[in-house]
C-alpha cells in the first residue's frame, strides 16, 4: 500500500516540527537546570566563605578565651602558691604575738583583779585592740590557702574539724577582746558605776574564759587538725607535725593554768609559716 507523496511530506514535516520542538523543550530545561546548578554553586561558594570567616572569628575568640583562662590560672596559682600562706601565716604571728603580748604585759593574770590596770594601761592595750583584727584577716587567708593546697587529697572529716576550729578560734579571740574593750569604753564614761555594779567582774571573767580556756582550746584542735593533713599531703616536715601534736596536747590539757600558754599558737604557726617560705625559695632557686 503506498502513500501519496503529500502526506508523506505532511508527516515528515510533523515528526521534524515534533522533534524540533522536543529538542528545544530539553535545551530549556538544561539550561535552567545550568542555572539552577550555577545559583546553588553560587550560595554554595557564599555560605563556604561565611562559614569560614564565622570559623576564623570562633577560633579566635577561643583563642582568646584560653589566653584570659590561662592569665586566671596564672594568678590563681601566684594566690595559691605555698609562699602565700606563708606570709599570711608570718603576719597572722606576729601581729598576734604583739598584741597577746600587749595584753599580758598590763592586765593581771588572774580575772579577780580590782581592775586598776583599766587607768594604767595608756596606750598598749588600745593598740592592741587595734592590730588584732588585722591578724584575723592574715588569719582568714592562711586558712584559706592552706585548705586550697589541700585540693583533691582533702579529707572531709580533718578538713571540716580545720576549718571549724580556726573560726572558732578566731571567733571567740575576737570576743575576748571585744568584752575588754567594752571594758574600757565604759570605764572611760562611768568608771565608778562600772566597777561599783558589779560588771566589771563578769565581763572581766567572760573575756579571761573566752580567751584563756575556750579559744587556746580551739586553737589545740586546729592544730592537731592541720598536723594530721600535713602528715598526709607533706605541707612540712613530720618531726614539725609531732612537734604541734606536744604543743597542741598543751594547750588543751592546761587552759587557764599557764597564763602566757596563748602564745604557744601563733609561734607554732610563725615556725611552720617561716619553714614553708624559706622551702619555696629555696626550690624556687634550685
Amino acid at each position: 500500500m503506498r502513500f501519496p507523496a503529500w502526506e508523506l511530506h505532511h508527516g515528515m514535516c510533523r515528526y521534524s516540527d515534533t522533534r524540533r520542538k522536543s529538542i528545544a523543550d530539553f535545551s530549556i530545561a538544561y539550561d535552567n537546570r545550568n542555572q539552577n546548578d550555577h545559583a546553588v554553586l553560587e550560595r554554595t561558594a557564599r555560605d563556604g566563605k561565611v562559614e569560614a570567616v564565622l570559623e576564623r572569628k570562633r577560633e579566635s575568640l577561643a583563642c582568646k578565651e584560653i589566653m584570659v583562662e590561662e592569665k586566671g590560672a596564672a594568678i590563681r596559682n601566684r594566690l595559691k602558691a605555698p609562699r602565700a600562706a606563708a606570709i599570711a601565716g608570718i603576719v597572722f604571728s606576729i601581729l598576734l604575738i604583739t598584741s597577746l603580748a600587749l595584753i599580758r604585759l598590763s592586765v593581771p593574770a588572774t580575772p579577780r583583779d580590782a581592775g586598776t590596770w583599766l587607768s594604767s594601761s595608756g596606750k598598749s592595750i588600745p593598740l592592741a585592740l587595734s592590730l588584732l583584727p588585722f591578724a584575723g584577716i592574715a588569719f582568714l587567708w592562711f586558712i584559706g590557702v592552706l585548705r586550697d593546697r589541700m585540693g583533691t587529697q582533702e579529707d572531709r572529716f580533718f578538713a571540716t574539724v580545720f576549718l571549724g576550729s580556726g573560726l572558732l578560734f578566731l571567733a571567740m579571740i575576737f570576743a575576748s577582746f571585744a568584752v575588754a574593750g567594752g571594758l574600757m569604753t565604759v570605764y572611760g564614761a562611768i568608771p565608778v558605776k562600772l566597777m561599783d555594779s558589779g560588771i566589771y567582774r563578769f565581763a572581766r571573767a567572760v573575756a579571761y574564759e573566752f580567751g584563756n580556756v575556750y579559744a587556746i582550746r580551739m586553737a589545740g584542735v586546729f592544730m592537731i587538725s592541720t598536723c594530721t593533713v600535713a602528715i598526709r599531703i607533706e605541707i612540712f616536715p613530720r618531726w614539725m607535725a609531732f612537734l604541734g601534736y606536744a604543743l597542741a596536747l598543751l594547750l588543751l590539757l592546761s587552759p587557764g593554768r599557764l597564763y602566757w600558754a596563748p602564745m604557744v599558737f601563733p609561734l607554732w604557726v610563725l615556725v611552720i609559716s617561716v619553714h614553708i617560705l624559706l622551702a619555696n625559695l629555696r626550690h624556687k632557686a634550685a
